[in-house]
C-alpha cells in the first residue's frame, strides 16, 4: 500500500522551510553548455562553479491566480498569509555582485553558515565567507545572464510542495 503526501502535509513542509533562512546561490557553470544549458541532476548538492549567494529578501505564501502580481514561467500567483503549499522566494542582487560574471545557474539553499568574522547583516557571501552552504532546496540553469555593474538583478521562485 503507497501513502500519499497530503495537501495539508504539503502545506506543513511549506510552513517548515518558510521559517528557515534561504539564500540563492549563482554560479557560472560551465561555459561549454552554450546558450542552452542542460538540466541539473536531481542528485546535485552544490553548483558547478559558485560566484555568491544572497539571503532572501522575502519568502511567503503565495496562491494560483490567474492575475496574480507576481509572474513565473509555472504561472501568475498572488501573496497571501494563509499557509499554502506555494512559496514564492525573492532575491535582490545588488549591482556590484558578481558584476562581470556570466550567470549560468542558480540554486536555493536553506540554513547557510557565514563563515567566522563575517558580520550578521551581511547579505551577500562569496564562497570563501560560506562555512556550510545548507541544503539545496532547488536548482536550475536557465540561459545565460550576463552581469553588468550598471544591473541590479531580481529573482522570484515559485516553490510548489
Amino acid at each position: 500500500m503507497t501513502a500519499v503526501l497530503t495537501t495539508s502535509g504539503r502545506i506543513a513542509i511549506a510552513t517548515a522551510i518558510k521559517a528557515r533562512t534561504a539564500h540563492m546561490a549563482w554560479g557560472t557553470g560551465d561555459a561549454a553548455w552554450g546558450t542552452t544549458p542542460p538540466d541539473p541532476p536531481a542528485s546535485a548538492t552544490a553548483l558547478v562553479a559558485e560566484v555568491g549567494r544572497r539571503k532572501a529578501q522575502q519568502v511567503r505564501f503565495c496562491t494560483p491566480d490567474a492575475n496574480g502580481t507576481i509572474y513565473v514561467p509555472e504561472g501568475r500567483f498572488n501573496i497571501t498569509d494563509t499557509p499554502t503549499r506555494y512559496l514564492v522566494f525573492q532575491f535582490n542582487f545588488d549591482f556590484t555582485e558578481a558584476s562581470t560574471s556570466i550567470i549560468r545557474e542558480q540554486a536555493i539553499f536553506l540554513d547557510t553558515v557565514a563563515a567566522a568574522g563575517v558580520p550578521s547583516g551581511q547579505f551577500y557571501l562569496s564562497p570563501s565567507e560560506v562555512a556550510n552552504p545548507g541544503t539545496l532546496l532547488v536548482v536550475q540553469r536557465p540561459a545565460p545572464i550576463q552581469r553588468a555593474a550598471t544591473t541590479r538583478q531580481f529573482f522570484e521562485n515559485v516553490v510548489v510542495f
